[in-house]
């Protein structure tokens, strides 16, 4: 399989893109980026120097990912998202001088396999958002999500726990939790969740 660049879209000849992915119209994939397998990079999305990305990513129309992020297999990044990469954002110095890159560190946001950002939600680096973790649509994430956690709201919170399908998980017996889709089981402990 080759790799699909649409005419207008930005790709630095440094950037490295795995076979089968598809970069569409005004996207932007930055130097030393590094794209996986079968990865789709929609309309106007933008990918930082040296982001990380795995097989299978989904990055909807316009979502930005900043440097130093580093994305899963399989993670879904939601139309106009965004990956932050500055704790304390300036354009100036104290002393008014415009900054560059020397006068700040990137500090970046890291999404385990198969996790889901929404539409219009906005991780705040440094955070790590959960294996098949769910943030909702609008939500901005600002402490660590755990795995299959459902987090909302501003700031985000967990509000349920999800499974590999993306539903919400339904309560067994005590603390089992069951997929209403596959039937798969979860197991809660401790304000985790794993695989039974």
């Amino acid at each position: 399989m080759t790799v699909n660049v649409a005419p207008t879209a930005d790709v630095d000849d440094r950037a490295e893109i795995g076979s089968g992915t598809r970069i569409w119209h005004l996207a932007q994939i930055r130097e030393h980026a590094t794209l996986g397998r079968d990865c789709n990079i929609g309309r106007g999305a933008y990918v930082g120097p040296g982001v990380v990305i795995g097989d299978n990513v989904k990055l909807q129309n316009h979502a930005l990912v900043y440097e130093p992020a580093r994305l899963a297999d399989g993670v879904f990044i939601g139309p106009a998202a965004v990956l932050t990469n500055d704790e304390y954002p300036r354009a100036v110095t104290p002393e008014g001088r415009l900054k560059t890159g020397d006068d700040w560190t990137a500090v970046g946001v890291t999404v385990g396999e198969g996790a889901a950002i929404g539409a219009r939600a906005v991780c705040v680096a440094p955070v790590t958002v959960g294996r098949w973790a769910l943030v909702a649509a609008g939500a901005v994430v600002t402490k660590d999500v755990p795995d299959f956690a459902l987090v909302v709201g501003v700031p985000a919170r967990r509000v349920g726990w999800v499974g590999r399908a993306g539903r919400p998980l339904t309560a067994k017996d005590g603390n089992v939790w069951v997929c209403p889709e596959t039937g798969a089981e979860y197991i809660e402990s401790d304000g985790v969740l794993t695989e039974s």
